[in-house]
């Protein structure tokens, strides 16, 4: 049995969203993001409408995170910061 070391292959992408209406839409948007194959781990900042995936490149591109945080009512974009 192998083991996956997916610390190797993880990247940390930041995405933009100023459609944020109410603290509620953060655990929303973070088990939307959780549950996207590739993804090990999503943080969404409230106040400041940032949101920080740490995922798999491979198998989670940069278009399934926008993706889904669309399914789950809100806009995003990346950021370089």
């Amino acid at each position: 049995m192998t083991s996956t070391d997916h610390r190797a292959t993880t990247v940390r992408t930041l995405l933009r969203s100023d459609d944020f209406n109410c603290p509620s839409c953060v655990s929303k948007i973070e088990k939307r993001l959780r549950r996207t194959p590739g993804v090990v781990d999503a943080t969404v900042h409230f106040a400041t409408g940032r949101i920080e995936v740490d995922h798999d490149p491979q198998e989670a591109p940069v278009a399934a995170l926008v993706t889904a945080v669309r399914k789950a009512g809100y806009r995003a974009s990346p950021t370089p910061f």
